[in-house]
C-alpha cells in the first residue's frame, strides 16, 4: 500500500468521525421549570429550589416555520379639542361651519400659490416672511379645518 493511499485513508476516518462527533458535541442539556405566576422558564443552567425537568436538546422537535398574521386592534380614538369644537360647530351653526370651510379653502389656496408670504408677528405686530416650517403648519392647519367644516 503507498503512503498515499494510506493517508487519504486516514484522512477520510478522522472526516467520518468529526462528521458523526459534532452533533455529539452541540446537544446540550436544557432545564424547564414553570415559576408560581405561571411563566414557563428554560435554562442550561438548574436552578436552585426550584423541581426542574431536565431536557435533552436533540429530543426537542423543531418548530414548524411560518407566519402568523399580527392580529389587527382595534384603535380608539380620542378627539382633539379642535375635532370636538368641529362636531359642535357643524351641529348647531351651520352658516358658520360653512364660513369657516371657505375661509380654510381660501387660506390653503393662497398658502399653497404663493411661494414669498408675510404674515404679523404676534410678539412684534411687525410684518414678516413666513419660513417654510410657518407655511407648512399652516397649510396642514388648514387642511385639516377644510376636512372637519367641509362635509
Amino acid at each position: 500500500m503507498s503512503r498515499q493511499h494510506s493517508l487519504l485513508i486516514s484522512i477520510t476516518a478522522a472526516l467520518i468521525i468529526f462528521v458523526v462527533a459534532i452533533p455529539l458535541a452541540s446537544a446540550a442539556v436544557i432545564y424547564t421549570w414553570v415559576d408560581d405566576k405561571g411563566v414557563v422558564h428554560y435554562s442550561e443552567q438548574p436552578p436552585k429550589g426550584v423541581n426542574a425537568t431536565k431536557i435533552y436538546s436533540e429530543d426537542i422537535e423543531p418548530a414548524k416555520a411560518g407566519y402568523i398574521a399580527p392580529k389587527k386592534r382595534e384603535q380608539v380614538q380620542e378627539q382633539s379639542e379642535l375635532e370636538k369644537s368641529a362636531a359642535i360647530i357643524n351641529a348647531t351653526d351651520k352658516e358658520q361651519a360653512k364660513e369657516l370651510c371657505e375661509s380654510a379653502k381660501h387660506s390653503l389656496s393662497v398658502l399653497k400659490s404663493y411661494n414669498r408670504l408675510t404674515r404679523k408677528n404676534e410678539k412684534t405686530g411687525e410684518m414678516e416672511q413666513m419660513t417654510a416650517e410657518q407655511k407648512t403648519q399652516a397649510i396642514n392647519e388648514n387642511e385639516q379645518r377644510v376636512k372637519l367644516f367641509c362635509k
